[in-house]
């Protein structure tokens, strides 16, 4: 995946939780879920983009 896509996907991922965390009203508490839970999913994303994933599976205890 070229590094273009990977920057344009974090900044419209950042985009939007600015977005929904600015102009949507809710709990303060569902905000820092939600604000969690997205960190993690783009975390995840880019461990799998980046290949850190794929080795996971390979390690043997």
């Amino acid at each position: 995946m070229p590094l273009l896509t990977i920057f344009i996907v974090l900044i419209v991922a950042g985009l939007l939780l600015w977005l929904v965390n600015t102009f949507i009203p809710m709990d303060r508490k569902i905000k820092s879920i939600l604000n969690v839970v997205v960190v993690i999913v783009v975390i995840i994303w880019l461990l799998n983009v980046f290949g850190v994933l794929d080795n996971l599976g390979s390690i043997h205890i």
